[in-house]
């Protein structure tokens, strides 16, 4: 059963506006999908975030990515990406290397435990994105993309 907003922060008043009510439907609903991606990551090992780069570093292949160009690509604002690469480096995720004609350049690239864990985790991402979203149809995804994409133009 479809429940709105206000029924599920059990607020009695109304919102102040259509666009406050949006804007907090959007929050509720980014928090909640976000809260269950943490969980169901859990097992094995890294957050969200530890898996967004991850994600965005496969994609750069074979090439990688300095520091800033893939925190240009996070999904989600990360303020520290060394500490976090520092992290990823650690488990033995990433490999990061400093480039030769640019001392101050460091790429960053998935080692092969990396891209095994990004496997092992495909069939898992996709089960989990099929069981939040698999009740709106084509056209309806279709649809949420268009306007999610319209709201971050902001136009």
């Amino acid at each position: 059963m479809v429940t709105t907003l206000r029924e599920e922060i059990k607020q009695t008043k109304p919102f102040a506006s259509l666009e406050q009510e949006a804007h907090l439907s959007l929050v509720r609903t980014g928090a909640l999908l976000f809260d269950e991606v943490e969980k169901f990551l859990k097992p094995y090992g890294i957050t969200a975030t530890q898996y967004n780069v991850l994600r965005i570093l496969r994609g750069a292949e074979p090439n990688g990515l300095c520091r800033n160009e893939l925190r240009d690509r996070m999904l989600t604002r990360m303020p520290d990406m060394t500490r976090l690469l520092d992290r990823l480096e650690d488990a033995d995720l990433v490999g990061r290397e400093r480039q030769d004609h640019d001392r101050r350049l460091v790429r960053s690239r998935i080692t092969s435990a990396g891209l095994k864990l990004l496997a092992d985790l495909d069939d898992v991402v996709r089960a989990e994105e099929k069981r939040r979203l698999s009740h709106l149809n084509d056209e309806q995804l279709g649809t949420l993309i268009d306007l999610l994409a319209l709201v971050r133009s902001g136009n």
